[in-house]
């Protein structure tokens, strides 16, 4: 089973870049997210003639997450327990499309988009860190309900755990996704028994290279797309690759897929 994780950057304005991907790549199923658009918008047509479905939640032109797949989509859930919501200062607490699960083959999935967090003084930034808490509070339950849950957190967290995971941190002092408490917030995920299952086999690489300054032709990129897994998918994890290839060329999103291929 080969399983994969890309932040697209707008599904319609890249509905090309990923069907052709997706022509070569053998996926099973394809994690997305930043689909920004509602679910008539999607361009459901142009998967389904490549063989897959399209299970999706979407609100509007903002944020958004998707399974493209050629294995049936079970236990479908939109978002997860007492995820948090985000308001303005003086305006209502809305729930944003950033988490959907499935099972496929009996292989607990989760397409992420983990709040930005913007500035470390920015109410997003806390807003970044309550969504963490409770998306690792929500994951420690469903794996002591099932300690054998093969279960992956698959997506763009908006994290780089690592100093080796920006192209240099001198750049980075006082922003967000270096953070001591973003960085805590990841390592919960491995305290509970989640780890990343790509970095063993795929030690270095980047993930993301922003559309400014030529940072993709200078390699000055992150690495924050990460698939975490639980013991039971670890054991089963055969190979990894971050495609780097899919940042070339004409209209290409600012991430690429991170790919995980997974024994029977």
């Amino acid at each position: 089973m080969r399983i994969a994780t890309w932040n697209v950057n707008s599904i319609r304005t890249r509905v090309g870049r990923v069907t052709d991907y997706l022509r070569t790549a053998d996926l099973d199923v394809l994690a997305m997210q930043e689909i920004k658009c509602k679910p008539e918008q999607f361009p459901v047509a142009e998967f389904e003639a490549l063989g897959y479905q399209v299970t999706l939640h979407g609100l509007n032109q903002w944020n958004g997450v998707a399974f493209a797949h050629r294995i049936p989509a079970e236990d479908v859930e939109i978002g997860f327990a007492d995820m948090p919501g985000f308001g303005k200062p003086g305006k209502p607490v809305e729930q944003e499309a950033r988490a959907i699960g499935a099972t496929f083959n009996g292989v607990r999935l989760w397409s992420l988009y983990i709040p930005n967090g913007r500035t470390l003084d920015d109410p997003h930034y806390t807003y970044k860190l309550e969504w963490l808490d409770r998306l690792a509070a929500a994951s420690a339950e469903w794996l002591e309900h099932d300690p054998d849950l093969p279960l992956a957190l698959m997506g763009d967290f908006n994290i780089a755990p690592l100093d080796t995971d920006v192209w240099d941190m001198n750049d980075f002092v006082g922003s967000t996704h270096v953070s001591a408490p973003e960085r805590e917030a990841f390592e919960v995920f491995e305290q509970i028994g989640i780890t990343d299952v790509v970095r063993p086999i795929v030690p270095d690489g980047y993930t993301y290279w922003d559309y400014q300054q030529l940072r993709f032709p200078r390699n000055e990129g992150m690495r924050i797309d990460f698939i975490l897994g639980s013991e039971a998918l670890a054991e089963r994890v055969t190979a990894a690759e971050i495609v780097r290839e899919e940042r070339k060329g004409e209209g290409p999103s600012d991430h690429v897929p991170v790919v995980v291929e997974l024994a029977d």
